[in-house]
């Protein structure tokens, strides 16, 4: 399994195949409102259009896998800022990813003012 899209395959049988790859799984099926309103709140946090979909398609399958209202989640996510909503969206895209591959961000590091050692020569 990687994570490069799928190749076309030029298999008489693929269809077939697909259809019972998926045999005995249902489908996760979404209200117009839980994937407007996600869609919505990541375009109104700075993400282009592709991404918010995606992002959006991604939150809303785990909110179903979880049993979790996806419009509970948009309300907590409300008090996020830039920062956290980033490290969120990147760890909820590497619990649905492959493990061979994870997204990560770089962030400087701060040190605190208080935060000394004491060194006796």
């Amino acid at each position: 399994m990687t994570n490069l899209p799928n190749s076309l395959q030029q298999d008489s049988a693929a269809g077939t195949k697909l259809f019972f790859d998926r045999y005995g799984e249902r489908p996760l099926e979404f209200g117009a409102n839980e994937v407007g309103a996600a869609i919505a709140f990541f375009q109104s946090r700075g993400f282009e259009n592709d991404a918010a979909i995606i992002t959006a398609q991604v939150l809303l399958n785990q909110a179903k896998l979880d049993a979790v209202p996806v419009f509970k989640i948009i309300d907590t996510l409300k008090n996020f800022n830039g920062v956290q909503i980033s490290a969120l969206v990147a760890e909820i895209l590497n619990n649905n990813r492959n493990a061979t591959s994870s997204l990560g961000y770089r962030t400087d590091l701060v040190e605190k003012q208080n935060q000394t050692r004491n060194i006796f020569a």
